[in-house]
């Protein structure tokens, strides 16, 4: 993350309210770029905090004495997230921050988690003070919840991360449509029942949210990625809890980050009884939803305040690991059979490898079944490889699938044309065997 900026989305139209969030904004960009800078002070950083941290609990006094001057019907809820945040989570971050020593790690976790809370508690509570939020849906009848969620879901992924997204099934069980960050939470009801809810976001999609927020470009999931969408997560389930009150979301018990293979898990153990996938443009994002405990005696433990970086830490570890169990996803794009079949006994052992003849089956089969990377004939009768490259980027869903061409001329004009496209990186079909496989398995190691 480089800079964290303004953004006219956070501006609620009430002056004091925009100057002291563009404030904390401010304070918090110094922060990062001190945290940052191997030769940091630990007494700046203790200053730092301490005035983010008073800045804060000022900022929400004036902010309730505003709600209370025009008598805000949700006066007392907003007031206890504001209570929450400013005597427990802060309070928690500043003890693990004193018992590092103030280490680049934890001041980084407390940037994470206050960054994410500021900015979905901005987008979400305090647009509604001001009446920019939308109404909540009240009384919905039972037949019609599934539905009613589905549209709930499209328009809060609106409101709070500016996506346009549609339902395209209400019965996802988990396939794998990527790289996926699984934020689990568990509430319980006034009767002690219990709801696990689940949200599922492409990691391409969460990147894309933090980066839109931050007016920057994120290529990597890492630390700081997590915790700013675990709190955007929270926020957004606050929301879910007004939307339906028939939920009953009581309180939040425990929070978990779960793998893709977890994941999986939980579903064979109880079927969510709402389970929603979306197509939101930039990525998929699911809905899952349970009153069963699906997950006992897998995670002994949730996330708090005292372990968040270690609970992270290992997540990611996890994630990788588990990525890299997965077969990667080759489809091979040629006219020549000949060709394909030997591009196909030469990765099928390492790689899931599918084979088309053709670009109008290779535009299919992305659509089927999303590969990882393409290796595209750029001589093909009828629609070449410059034509299917453009047919796959004029469409968002797939414009960012990889591609390498195949091409059997070596000649400096012919390479300067495949180059000229710009895809990831070409392979000379008389290249040794050996060859192309390292440039191949080079790539994908880029990518883990």
């Amino acid at each position: 993350m480089k800079e964290i900026k303004w953004n006219d989305r956070y501006k609620l139209g009430v002056d004091f309210i925009d100057k002291e969030h563009k404030l904390l904004l401010s304070t918090m960009d110094k922060l990062l770029r001190l945290s940052e800078n191997e030769e940091k002070s630990e007494w700046v950083c203790r200053e730092g905090v301490k005035y983010l941290k008073n800045h804060s609990i000022e900022h929400f006094e004036h902010e309730e004495q505003y709600m209370r001057s025009i008598n805000y019907s949700e006066y007392e809820v907003h007031k206890r997230l504001h209570s929450d945040f400013r005597d427990n989570t802060l309070p928690a971050l500043e003890r693990e921050m004193e018992e590092s020593g103030y280490s680049t790690e934890s001041i980084r976790h407390f940037l994470g988690v206050c960054i994410g809370w500021v900015v979905a508690h901005t987008l979400t509570e305090d647009l509604a003070i001001v009446g920019k939020k939308s109404s909540k849906w009240m009384d919905i009848p039972h037949e019609k919840e599934s539905e009613i969620m589905g549209q709930t879901i499209i328009q809060l992924l609106q409101e709070m991360f500016q996506l346009q997204a549609r339902m395209i099934s209400e019965q996802y069980a988990g396939e794998n449509f990527g790289k996926v960050i699984c934020s689990r939470f568990v509430y319980r009801g006034e009767k002690k029942e219990k709801w696990e809810i689940t949200l599922v976001f492409e990691e391409s999609l969460l990147l894309k949210v933090v980066g839109t927020i931050f007016n920057a470009e994120y290529k990597k999931v890492d630390e700081m990625v997590i915790n700013i969408g675990r709190y955007l997560s929270r926020q957004f389930m606050e929301r879910v809890r007004e939307s339906f009150p028939t939920l009953n979301l009581f309180e939040l018990e425990k929070e978990n980050l779960l793998t893709h293979e977890q994941l999986l898990d939980s579903f064979d153990r109880v079927p969510p009884s709402c389970s929603l996938l979306f197509d939101a443009g930039e990525g998929y994002f699911a809905f899952c939803a349970s009153s069963s405990n699906s997950i006992r005696g897998k995670i002994e433990t949730g996330i708090n305040h005292e372990n968040a970086i270690d609970a992270v830490k290992q997540y990611l570890d996890s994630e990788k690991a588990e990525w890299k169990k997965q077969k990667k996803k080759i489809l091979v794009v040629d006219d020549s059979e000949l060709v394909r079949k030997k591009i196909v006994s030469l990765f099928e052992g390492d790689y899931e490898v599918t084979e088309v003849g053709s670009s109008i089956s290779a535009i299919q089969s992305i659509t089927v079944n999303r590969p990882d990377l393409v290796l595209l004939d750029y001589e093909m009768p009828v629609c070449d490889g410059r034509q299917t490259l453009e047919m796959i980027r004029s469409e968002k869903a797939t414009a960012n699938i990889p591609v390498f061409f195949l091409t059997g001329r070596a000649d400096r004009e012919s390479v300067k044309k495949v180059r000229e496209l710009k895809p990831e990186g070409y392979l000379l079909k008389m290249m040794p065997e050996e060859d192309i496989k390292k440039m191949v398995n080079d790539f994908f190691a880029k990518e883990v």
